[in-house]
């Protein structure tokens, strides 16, 4: 397979995919390594796709689902991350994104996309393996969420228990 015919393919791929899906998996698919993939994902984008990387693989921008799209104010030192992202989960809200506002860079945005505890205890886990810190320690833990919840009793649930946690910047 060529080139364009693998780039072809992996957008294919990522269309019929149920979730996110990995460099490395897509590499095996193809035979190809997970760098190649990587500079395949970056090919596409330029033509246009909307490909979004996530901690956990490679999702379409059509991907994301339905809902109601909120945005939440945090604020909590390193140990406070896996709580907050446990009580929105928990209240079936997907975290779809993590924003800071950086002093020398303006907005800097890393993608989650989580949706379940399982989700959070893989990306608790990789960010521990990897030495991961969170963006929020650039900005003395202050930062926002954008969250796809399936209503808005969902959205005030999770905001009343980040209150209780003394996570919600208000």
């Amino acid at each position: 397979m060529d080139a364009a015919g693998r780039r072809r393919a992996i957008a294919e791929a990522l269309s019929k995919a149920a979730g996110p899906v990995a460099a490395s998996v897509l590499g095996e698919r193809f035979g190809v390594s997970r760098q190649i993939v990587v500079g395949d994902i970056a090919l596409l984008r330029a033509s246009g796709m909307d490909i979004t990387a996530t901690p956990r693989g490679y999702i379409l921008g059509a991907g994301v689902g339905l809902g109601l799209r909120r945005t939440v104010a945090c604020v909590h030192d390193t140990e406070g991350m896996e709580r907050e992202l446990n009580i929105m989960v928990s209240n079936g809200c997907t975290v779809l994104d993590v924003v800071i506002e950086h002093a020398v860079y303006g907005q800097l945005t890393g993608e989650l996309h989580l949706r379940s505890l399982r989700d959070v205890q893989e990306f608790m886990r990789r960010s521990r393996e990897h030495g991961g810190s969170p963006l929020s320690l650039l900005t003395g833990g202050i930062h926002t969420h954008t969250l796809l919840c399936p209503d808005n009793r969902s959205f005030e649930d999770c905001v009343r228990e980040l209150k209780e946690a003394g996570i919600l910047l208000e």
